[in-house]
């Protein structure tokens, strides 16, 4: 008996399976029907009404992450943003209607939050919080499509230009912008010099280092990057190599516990130089660890968003208020970040029920007339330009132990020099990429024989086809080496 062959046939019919299956359930997205949910009614009350509307509820989605990376974050954002929907509640809640916020836990799994995402945008209007580059690049053509308006906790400028994603704030390389000008200000670099950047792989470290990369640029700088992974907590090696490049400065955008060890390790081989975070690097945990006095006497941190223990009015009551449902949970900036979020899609809400409907279409719209968006918690927003940054100010942060989220304002909001002109000339080279997924009209990919005999196609999976590659390419050589198209194959016909 060949075994070969015939562990090959199972092997391919088991495949086959999966892509049949798979693609049959979902077509080109991560749900198949085109409308995410009830189409547009009116209600009782005569307000347009959608998924996620109830006569009297309004439900809003989050897609978070609660035991994975970012669960400390995570948990912040979740509980203010739950902080305030219950705070609305009191007040008599949005167009008569109380808020109801449903959570997803994706613990940084794309492929669970895909999930989440088809069992949750049937029935929500909107979500004030989806945490995660990759989660919203893998989310992103089902966003458009369902028009929910999404509120992402990352800040990459490749989610611009999306009509129902609003990234809040600046983005990753106006932050690195500011860090290199407050580099050139304050800790006295000179043309010729060299700044090291560590970054995480992805679009987070990516256009930090497209930031920092421009900004080194008109300053006369060099940068010496340093890639690393989301799973790298120990930057032993990172420290050496940018020892041995005589860096004067360093950059990081990762997460806080690249921080840490960045900073700690630093400290300890003597390259005590000055180091900036982008806003995710930071946590107040950091200062109860080993690195606590390397970190006060080293970092600043580049944020859209004041510290916690401003004086801003608005920001010292939500702190007094989070304190006191939470008083054992620490307030940090995702605490900020996600009431901030929450009180700017309330607003939106309130201005579409008072246009007369509550509709994803209507919300989207709303939001998008909003020019001076101002809760009080830091910089107001214009939200009327989907290609730009809402914001172009930004703080620079301190650590300090003694202070509420351990962190204080070193520098209020500004805008860096240059951040103009380098906005200008990224939407001169905002067409050079283009990263949508192939889609077809009906949702299936094309596999197979085209009108020419030599000539085979294969594509058109949209978010399935790293996964369905295997499947794909084992029934195409099938096909190709026969001359017989496989049974499993049939729906899939370029020719259909």
């Amino acid at each position: 008996m060949n075994t070969t062959h015939h562990r090959r046939r199972t092997t391919g019919a088991a495949l086959a399976g999966a892509l049949v299956l798979l693609l049959a359930a979902t077509g080109c997205s991560s749900k198949a029907d085109d409308g995410g949910g009830d189409k547009s009614a009116g209600a009782a009350d005569g307000v347009r009404t959608g998924p996620g509307i109830g006569a009297e509820s309004i439900r809003l989605g989050a897609l978070t992450d609660l035991t994975g990376p970012y669960a400390t974050l995570g948990k912040s954002i979740v509980q203010a943003q739950q902080m305030w929907a219950d705070e609305v509640n009191a007040d008599g809640g949005i167009c008569e209607r109380r808020i109801e916020i449903v959570v997803k836990d994706h613990g940084y799994d794309v492929q669970k939050a895909v999930t989440a995402y088809a069992d949750l945008a049937p029935d929500v209007v909107a979500m004030p919080q989806v945490i995660g580059s990759p989660v919203v690049a893998a989310l992103l053509d089902d966003i458009e499509r369902d028009k929910m308006l999404t509120f992402p906790q990352a800040w990459a400028a490749s989610l611009l230009g999306k009509e129902a994603i609003q990234v809040l704030g600046t983005t990753y390389d106006i932050d690195m912008i500011a860090a290199v000008d407050f580099l050139t200000r304050t800790k006295d670099l000179k043309k010729g010099d060299t700044i090291g950047h560590v970054y995480f792989e992805g679009d987070y470290g990516s256009n930090a280092l497209e930031g920092s990369t421009w900004a080194a640029e008109q300053a006369g700088l060099k940068v010496a990057g340093q890639k690393i992974q989301a799973t790298d907590t120990d930057l032993s090696a990172q420290v050496s190599a940018l020892s041995k490049e005589g860096v004067k400065a360093v950059l990081i955008s990762a997460g806080p516990a690249q921080t840490a060890s960045l900073v700690g390790v630093a400290a300890s081989r003597g390259l005590r130089v000055p180091v900036v975070s982008s806003a995710p690097g930071y946590a107040p945990q950091l200062m109860e660890t080993p690195a606590a006095p390397a970190l006060a006497a080293m970092l600043h941190v580049v944020s859209a968003a004041p510290a916690v223990s401003s004086e801003l009015p608005g920001v010292q009551s939500m702190v007094a208020s989070y304190k006191k449902k939470f008083p054992d949970s620490p307030v940090d900036s995702g605490v900020l970040s996600g009431y901030n979020a929450a009180q700017l899609m309330g607003a939106d809400l309130k201005a579409a029920c008072e246009a007369g409907g509550l509709s994803r279409e209507d919300v989207l719209k709303a939001h998008r007339a909003q020019k001076n968006a101002d809760t009080g918690l830091g910089t107001a927003q214009n939200f009327s330009d989907v290609d730009r940054p809402a914001s172009v100010e930004t703080y620079v942060l301190k650590p300090d132990a003694k202070a509420v989220g351990r962190v204080v304002n070193a520098e209020d909001a500004h805008t860096a020099p240059g951040v103009e002109e380098y906005l200008s000339g990224r939407d001169a080279r905002k067409d050079e990429w283009v990263g949508s997924r192939p889609c077809t009209t009906d949702g299936l990919p094309l596999i197979g024989r085209t009108r020419s005999p030599r000539v085979f196609a294969a594509g058109g999976h949209g978010m399935w086809g790293i996964t369905l590659g295997p499947a794909t390419g084992l029934l195409l050589a099938e096909a190709m080496v026969t001359g017989e198209r496989p049974a499993q194959l049939a729906p899939f016909d370029p020719l259909r």
